[in-house]
């Protein structure tokens, strides 16, 4: 899933289960973090007692391992660590089905194991670890069927959209395949040659070679996928309605949402007095599913959470993410050139360094970790890690 379903769908259904502004925000922010924390280790100077939990490194105080994804343009982050503690764990949860490790590490909707992390995550009463673990859980629905890991499981053919794609200008990758096949008038030909440059481009990791179709809340498309347990090359083609898909998450995720609100009321707005149910079902699902470019349905969202009286006018820090945001507050210097990387050395921590929502979310991710591993040990997975 893409912005407009992690952070603007997650707030605005927030709002409709009753969530505080500033909590919604909270849960809606950890969600879309997930997809922008690719700092992986960072060493500071203070002295180690000034934050209670941290990591050493080489001896030095710093904080470790708390990337939840990274970039798939760099080679060099295509290793098993990164996968399985990101990729695996925060994009393709498990569903611990089949006879062999490929196929038990494909992603399942619904996979006991984010039902698991989810509970957990319910039990807790912490907004950011529900946010992050929310991520997780919906991505179970968009990504079901692939792995987090490079895997046969991941190598697909003849795969099609049956609807109008919108893709955003700077993914180059596609935008450029896209150009050059527009020009070729054979549309069978066409999607042959946009085939072969996939093969060649993108290796069978995630869902690579089926684009951002996944991503798209909008899609209707088809693929082939070889279902044998031996992967002797015998394909079945399967078609895929992403609206479906997206219609059951975002209700299961109401629900989600609407429980963790009665177990933890401290977050609930009691001037908020809305007709939640047709609000969801004639606004809010309306305008998850309906299609345009990222930046069109970023925009369809706020303009929707405005009409019905979410946020308003005084809200802007709110409904438009930043993701820079919790970084800014969290250290001193921050400088988007000097973090924007997987090591970030001589940083300053602010003042109010411990109450910063990135340390609460570098703990969550510490938690959430913990919490999957042991779960999919559980249900007879054992990852190396």
């Amino acid at each position: 899933m893409q912005k407009d379903a992690h952070y603007y769908a997650i707030l605005a259904f927030c709002r409709a289960s009753g969530f505080k502004k500033e909590s919604a925000h909270k849960v809606a922010y950890a969600s879309q973090f997930v997809d922008d924390a690719k700092i992986n280790l960072v060493f500071y100077h203070e002295p180690p007692d000034f934050v209670p939990e941290h990591d050493l490194i080489e001896g030095k105080p710093a904080f470790f391992n708390m990337a939840t994804c990274h970039s798939y343009a760099h080679i060099k982050t295509y290793n098993y660590e990164a996968m399985v503690n990101n990729t695996v764990a925060f994009h393709f949860v498990p569903g611990c089905r089949g006879e062999s490790f490929s196929k038990k590490m494909r992603c399942q909707e619904e996979s006991p194991v984010i039902l698991t992390l989810l509970e957990e995550a319910l039990k807790e009463g912490d907004l950011i670890k529900l946010g992050m673990t929310l991520h997780a859980y919906a991505d179970t629905f968009s990504h079901q069927g692939f792995s987090g890991i490079l895997s046969k499981v991941n190598d697909i053919k003849y795969c099609r959209p049956h609807s109008k794609v919108y893709h955003r200008l700077k993914d180059k990758c596609v935008y450029f395949l896209r150009e050059t096949l527009n020009k070729l008038e054979d549309r069978a030909r066409k999607w042959d040659l946009y085939e072969k440059l996939l093969d060649l481009l993108v290796p069978a990791y995630g869902h690579g070679q089926a684009m951002f179709f996944p991503d798209y809340a909008y899609l209707k498309w088809s693929y082939a996928y070889d279902y044998s347990d031996e992967f002797s090359g015998v394909y079945q083609k399967t078609k895929i309605d992403n609206q479906e898909r997206y219609r059951r998450a975002f209700l299961k995720i109401y629900e989600y949402l609407t429980e963790f609100l009665s177990r933890h009321q401290q977050y609930l707005d009691p001037d908020l007095k809305l007709n939640n149910h047709q609000l969801v079902q004639t606004k809010l699902l309306p305008t998850l599913l309906a299609p345009g470019a990222l930046g069109n349905r970023e925009k369809r969202w706020q303009k929707i959470m405005l009409e019905e009286g979410l946020f308003n006018n005084t809200d802007q820090l709110i409904i438009t993410y930043d993701e820079d945001y919790w970084l800014k507050k969290a250290f001193a210097n921050y400088n988007r050139p000097g973090f924007n990387r997987r090591k970030v050395k001589g940083v300053q921590l602010a003042a109010n360094f411990t109450d910063s929502d990135w340390y609460k979310f570098y703990l969550a991710v510490k938690w959430y970790k913990q919490k999957f591993f042991q779960a999919c040990r559980d249900n007879q997975l054992d990852i190396p890690n």
